[in-house]
């Protein structure tokens, strides 16, 4: 057990852009990396899911990887919308208290339920 708390060190963005349906809840294949962990640890307090276009409605799951097997963390709900020069694209916000990736082989992954392009990006700091 740690004789001292671990504080955030070190700001951390990563981002990825998906676009290619992927509808598995255990092993996707069409899969992007949001952000790799370190070996102190990463935690993950918000994740920033953005539509580069007009949206369709549809589903983007967050999973966590552990070097060998994912695990689904969350769904985040993607509401279909028009973006032109006076309305904006669909964007979701999530914040976290207990994201944590623990080591170098952990990291965030991200899939789409719906073949659009969809920015995925994840704030957060080393530990």
């Amino acid at each position: 057990m740690a004789t001292s708390p671990a504080f955030a060190t070190t700001p951390r963005v990563g981002s990825v852009s998906i676009a290619t349906a992927d509808s598995s809840y255990t092993a996707p294949s069409n899969v992007g990396t949001v952000l790799t962990g370190v070996a102190a640890g990463t935690r993950i307090a918000e994740v920033v899911v953005k539509c580069a276009a007009t949206s369709a409605a549809a589903i983007v799951r967050l999973f966590l990887h552990d070097g060998t097997n994912y695990w689904l963390f969350d769904e985040v709900t993607i509401a279909a919308a028009t973006g032109s020069s006076t309305v904006q694209q669909t964007r979701v916000s999530v914040v976290y208290n207990n994201l944590i990736l623990p080591s170098a082989s952990w990291s965030l992954r991200a899939t789409t339920s719906v073949s659009q392009a969809t920015h995925v990006t994840a704030l957060g700091a080393d530990l």
